[in-house]
């Protein structure tokens, strides 16, 4: 190994190389943590796009979502004084605050719904009038919110493991990395599952993936397009609430105007380069998060040798961006090659019975 790290400019790739492999079981929790929004974000665009219906609304509906999940959490603090369960820390306040970010989610997507099914608006459009609202309201409201110094409704709180089960050989990181979460993102693992299965395996999801590829060929044989449609962008805004609700509710317990930092987006990223499948959205949103969690590794873990005095000269602010950066040379690798439904950002209109 040594010989290989004394190779002239290969040595330092093969020395990364070994670093990122030493360092990813221990920060894998931190990783999926990072992963969560985005993944729950991609979810959401995997949805609605194999509905035939674009959504780029995904970052104003987490963002709407958060700052209701807070700001309803900040309201029940005082009237529900109870105790935190030992399972997750869970509250009647954080309960009905999460239920409320939800609430939010759905009455946004079903105002996207609208305007792309029914009114037929341009979807880009729509899903743009929704992040620029999002972001100006909630930046307005928590500006007159925070000068009274709200005390929030907590979090929910991390389970932990048994050891013996992290500690097993080979997969007990991996154990870790997905239930050492709190609920929203220990929930990911099982909705992507149970998505996948759907979307390929059942009834509802032939015909939503049906009336993604070709809706009027899905009309001929029954399939009420623009029901289904209705439904499953509805029920998409969902996704994009739990990933709202996480970052204030669970990743941490305050809400600062535009904290979603362009989740949205790259979780719609996220969805290209899955390929619109929930387990790819999934292994994409892991993968751009890596890059994140680098960043916070090298602060407590700095590699050691040459390639520390690199990582650890170049400035905090790369890797910030990193992540983005990753997201941008990746989805151009794959645009052209991820080919979305047919039918994807193509408004309905049934024919006219004759």
């Amino acid at each position: 190994m040594d010989a290989l790290y004394g190779i002239p400019i290969l040595g330092i790739v093969f020395q990364l190389l070994g670093y990122i492999i030493a360092i990813v079981p221990p920060i894998a929790p931190i990783i999926m943590r990072s992963a969560t929004p985005l993944a729950l974000g991609a979810l959401c665009g995997v949805l609605c796009e194999r509905s035939g219906v674009v959504n780029i609304g995904i970052e104003g509906t987490m963002l709407a979502a958060a700052f209701t999940g807070w700001v309803v959490g900040v309201g029940l603090a005082p009237v529900f004084a109870a105790t935190p369960t030992a399972l997750f820390g869970i509250t009647p306040a954080l309960v009905i605050a999460l239920l409320a970010a939800l609430g939010v989610a759905l009455l946004i997507s079903a105002v996207h719904a609208w305007l792309s099914i029914s009114v037929r608006a341009d979807q880009i459009i729509s899903g743009t009038i929704i992040n620029i609202a999002a972001f100006g309201v909630t930046g307005y409201l928590n500006a007159i919110i925070a000068r009274a110094s709200p005390t929030s409704a907590g979090a929910f709180t991390a389970w932990a493991p048994p050891q013996a089960l992290t500690d097993l050989p080979v997969i007990g990181w991996i154990i870790a990395m997905f239930f050492a979460q709190g609920p929203i993102a220990m929930s990911v693992l099982l909705f992507v599952v149970v998505l996948q299965v759907l979307l390929f395996r059942s009834r509802w999801g032939l015909r939503t993936r049906a009336v993604g590829e070709h809706p009027k060929a899905a009309e001929t044989v029954g399939i009420d397009v623009i029901r289904v449609r209705y439904r499953n962008v509805i029920l998409a805004g969902l996704f994009a609430g739990l990933a709202g609700a996480f970052l204030s509710m669970e990743s941490g317990n305050s809400f600062q105007a535009g904290m979603t930092t362009g989740r949205g987006f790259i979780a719609l990223a996220a969805m290209i380069v899955g390929r619109w499948t929930p387990v790819g959205a999934l292994l994409a949103a892991l993968l751009f998060s890596s890059f994140q969690a680098l960043g916070q590794a090298l602060s407590f873990s700095p590699p050691g040798g040459e390639l520390g005095s690199i990582m650890t000269s170049i400035p905090a602010q790369f890797y910030d961006a990193l992540p983005y950066l990753v997201t941008i040379v990746v989805l151009a690798g794959v645009v052209g090659r991820s080919i979305p439904p047919a039918a994807d950002g193509q408004p309905y209109e049934r024919e006219a019975a004759t």
